[in-house]
């Protein structure tokens, strides 16, 4: 006696040794001997041996017309048994039997499984919706198998092209398209960039970078919806002071001024003028929508995103000729001891006498004009003399609460493209040219002071009254102590103050608009001002900002490294560079010495930091952003270590880190390296040892 029975969704057939009545004791063809619950037992016979009645039934089975059962079938519930005697013939054996079973087991979409053999036919309606979605899988595997073999062939379908982005860096993997590319890496053993870019998929390395940016965080496009700028209720007074703005030529948003009135008083009034969109602009409004949804502007070479609309953003930069709303501070000072004695806070009117160019007054305004050893033929000398006094000793005292000196000796670097149409983002090809700016120029250290006095008194003041706003901290200078942000008014180890908020750039970024906000209520309301500012103590709304703004700035700053690396590269191919002087950092990673430029130099990893090698350009690939270089001398002098090289260590490493694809490795968990302050328009931003670039703000 032989016996056929279900394990598990599976059937096999074997000689029966023993039969307790609710099991058996099975002997199957390979020997083994297994106990088979009744329950479970399909079918018995005495021939054919259970090998060949499988043998036979499957082949049977294959032969069985699905839709010619599904029609015999009865409509109350059947055994697989019945359906054999109705769709064979009354008589059916064994092998009949069994193949009537296989065939009704592989068919859920014709006939449901009730249990021990038994089934009942599913609706016609049913069966044709499972058919039509059979179809289409097969049809779907066809398509994937087609794409499969054009990728693999070096030709890319359409349909994956259009995905690109979301097949490299946010895959479904159930997407055809994705299948698709997978299903060719495997083929071809490479990896999917390699395998998308012999296909022709990626055209352009620049604009895979820059399309794959705004895919990540732009997917709606950078368009402006229309909306109307809006005006400025209260009627402000006008400064008594004119004011003059330092910024690179290219700088559109003019977020800041600077006055000076007293001159040879004894007391000097030094004033800080803020660009003032919070006058206008209201939380939850409109345009505040749009603000909070970009969080900041993104620069980069030739372009930049910003956060405002240009007709908002001309209606409150500090344009020279006219008469700015703006938010003042005042602080006056012992022009003796340049000890500051008080500060002020105003809502004004600020005429706004000049727009100065860095970059064109740098080598005007030099440090020996500043101290009254050169001519000084320049607007505003006295005031800028002033200014760069107590710029100098505002540094003093911040480096003595910092306990060391901010010691920057690489320069920053400006990227230029030569291109007809400024209009338009960047194709990726045009000619670069690469400058310096040696960090800490007099106009620099002027404005960066100024700045850092008034973010460190204003967040000062608005903890004294109460006024909740979003600081930057940092615990102390130890290797690994970052900045952070939070709403708690804590020391600022890197900067050398009690306090930071940043709140002179409302233009830039979302971070200064809010606390911009704060300061207006503070101004308005004074001591009651926490119960009249638009948040609160505790305010949820306000921790969400910090979350979504440090979210959004690491990643703008992180495409603003890349893309500059990739110009950096673009230029070092342009001027066919074949080698490249070079100071270690650490673990074979190399510093170039005139570019803003990290890599790895394979042995090096032995020498001692700040070693100075010469590298020969073995290479470059301007899709995975990596310069391939080979080691050719050692030079004899070694560099100083620095603050701004100890910083950067890190964000270096991850610079020269290749291009992380989900589709490959997953995604990219790796905590960012602290961003520098907000760029200057067209500089490199590279942040110094405290996560906080006093050259830049």
């Amino acid at each position: 006696m032989y016996a056929l029975f279900d394990d598990a969704g599976r059937f096999h057939a074997g000689r029966v040794l023993s039969d307790a009545g609710s099991s058996l004791q099975v002997e199957l063809d390979s020997g083994k001997r297994v106990k088979v619950k009744a329950a479970n037992l399909m079918l018995r016979f005495e021939q054919p041996a259970p090998a060949e009645l499988l043998t036979r039934a499957q082949a049977l089975a294959a032969e069985i017309d699905l839709d010619l059962a599904w029609e015999f079938a009865p409509d109350a519930d059947f055994g697989f048994a019945d359906l054999a005697r109705e769709y064979f013939s009354a008589d059916a054996g064994p092998e009949q039997q069994a193949a009537a079973l296989l065939r009704l087991h592989e068919a859920p979409h014709y006939f449901r499984r009730l249990g021990k053999g038994l089934y009942r036919k599913a609706p016609e309606e049913t069966v044709k919706a499972a058919l039509l979605g059979i179809e289409r899988k097969k049809q779907l595997a066809a398509q994937i198998d087609a794409w499969a073999g054009e990728l693999a062939a070096g030709r890319c379908p359409d349909p994956v092209r259009e995905q690109l982005y979301r097949i490299l860096f946010r895959p479904d993997k159930n997407a055809a398209e994705t299948k698709a590319v997978i299903e060719a890496a495997k083929r071809t053993q490479r990896s999917p960039l390699d395998l998308l870019r012999e296909a022709g998929a990626i055209a352009s390395p620049y604009q895979f970078h820059w399309r794959r940016f705004l895919f990540e965080q732009f997917p709606q496009g950078t368009g402006f919806p229309s909306l109307p700028v809006p005006a400025i209720a209260e009627e402000l007074p006008l400064a008594p002071q004119p004011a003059f703005s330092i910024d690179d030529s290219a700088t559109t948003e003019i977020d800041d001024a600077l006055s000076v009135q007293g001159l040879g008083s004894g007391t000097v009034t030094f004033g800080i003028h803020i660009a003032a969109p919070g006058l206008a602009l209201q939380p939850d409004a409109p345009l505040d929508q749009v603000a909070r949804a970009r969080l900041s502007t993104v620069y980069m070479p030739g372009w930049k995103i910003t956060m405002l609309p240009d007709d908002v953003v001309q209606a409150y930069t500090l344009s020279e000729g006219r008469d700015c709303p703006a938010v003042s501070l005042y602080v006056q000072v012992d022009e003796a001891t340049l000890d500051i004695r008080g500060s002020e806070t105003k809502l004004e009117r600020v005429r706004i006498a000049a727009n100065l160019r860095h970059d064109q007054l740098d080598e005007v305004i030099t440090v020996a004009s500043l101290d009254g050893q050169a001519a000084a033929d320049y607007p505003f000398a006295a005031e800028l003399a002033f200014g760069w006094k107590l710029a100098q000793v505002l540094k003093i005292r911040r480096e003595q609460v910092r306990g060391k000196p901010e010691t920057f000796t690489r320069p920053d670097y400006s990227f230029r493209l030569d291109r007809e149409d400024a209009d338009a983002p960047p194709a990726g090809d045009e000619p670069v040219q690469i400058t310096t700016r040696k960090r800490g120029a007099p106009l620099d250290l002027i404005v960066a002071e100024a700045m850092i006095l008034a973010n460190s008194t204003w967040g000062g003041w608005l903890a004294q009254l109460g006024v909740p706003a979003i600081y930057r901290s940092q615990a102390s200078l130890l290797p690994g102590i970052k900045v952070r942000m939070g709403a708690k008014p804590l020391p600022h180890a890197g900067m050398g103050v009690a306090q930071y908020a940043w709140a002179t750039s409302p233009l830039r970024r979302y971070v200064d608009l809010v606390n911009q906000w704060q300061i207006i209520a503070a101004a308005r309301h004074g001591r009651t001002a926490a119960l009249a500012a638009p948040f609160k103590p505790r305010d949820a709304a306000l921790f969400s900002v910090i979350s979504a703004f440090d979210a959004a700035y690491s990643a703008y700053n992180a495409f603003q490294q890349g893309i500059e690396r990739y110009w950096t590269l673009r230029w070092i191919e342009q001027n066919a560079v074949a080698e490249l002087e070079a100071t270690v950092m650490k673990e074979g990673l190399v510093r170039a010495d005139a570019l803003p430029l990290v890599f790895r130099v394979p042995g090096t990893e032995g020498f001692v930091r700040g070693t100075r090698v010469r590298a020969r350009v073995a290479g470059i690939d301007l899709l995975t952003l990596d310069l391939h270089a080979t080691l050719l001398s050692r030079l004899d002098a070694v560099a100083a270590v620095s603050d701004d090289a100890e910083a950067d260590a890190e964000e270096a490493e991850a610079a020269a880190a290749p291009l992380a694809l989900a589709i490959e490795v997953g995604d990219d968990s790796g905590e960012p390296g602290e961003p520098a302050e907000a760029p200057t328009e067209g500089a490199a931003a590279e942040p110094a040892a405290t996560g906080e670039d006093p050259a830049t703000r």
